[in-house]
């Protein structure tokens, strides 16, 4: 009787130590994947940012009707510059170094206005050019602060057709020019625009 109590004794013992175990390991296992699927889930979510940066600083190069080439640009096509500016939405702008594709003679302007796509106002935003604006009567560019006009430019989502209002104006050259940013990621090509006080020498 009393081998017979050991025994079962024994037994408990043994299953209590192996579903302890189980429980351990099943834990583990738990914090393992959700580990595993918080790191899947922030490596998609910087892909889909730099996705999203390309998106927005990318662009197919062409160019508003009656757009004039620079006559004498400070920096020739083909010849390659330093970027000391960084746009909304574009990380990576300063310090990269660019190479000129376009040099376009226009009036810049910084423009606020609300995405059409329903996204967040968007403030200050630079640059749109003035052959990139619908008014009912433009006039002689620059346009006044506080005039009112319709994107025709499709810099990033939600921008063509939105009503904008005009934030500031400079008589400048323009670059379309390709880079790729300075914290790493995929080559821009085409950005519009780059004025030309936000570029200094690459030499």
């Amino acid at each position: 009787m009393t081998n017979k109590k050991l025994w079962m004794g024994v037994v408990l013992i043994c299953t209590a130590m192996l579903l302890a175990a189980c429980g351990s390991g099943s834990g583990e296992t738990n914090a393992e994947n959700d580990d595993a699927n918080q790191q899947q889930t922030n490596e998609k979510s910087s892909s889909h940012s730099q996705g999203n940066m390309s998106e927005h600083m990318s662009s197919s190069g062409k160019v508003p009707a009656g757009l004039q080439e620079a006559k004498n640009p400070k920096y020739e096509v083909g010849s390659n510059a330093i970027i000391k500016a960084e746009h909304m939405h574009m990380k990576g702008m300063s310090g990269a170094r660019a190479t000129i594709v376009g040099a376009f003679d226009t009036t810049a302007y910084a423009v606020s206005f609300t995405p059409t796509n329903g996204g967040e106002p968007v403030k200050n935003h630079k640059w749109v050019i003035h052959e990139e604006l619908l008014v009912e009567d433009p006039g002689e560019a620059p346009l006044e602060p506080g005039t009112e006009v319709i994107l025709n430019a499709d810099h990033m989502k939600g921008m063509n057709g939105a009503k904008a209002v005009i934030d500031s104006a400079v008589e400048t050259t323009v670059y379309m020019v390709n880079f790729t940013p300075s914290t790493g990621g995929e080559k821009v090509v085409n950005h519009k625009w780059v004025v030309e006080s936000e570029l200094e020498s690459a030499e």
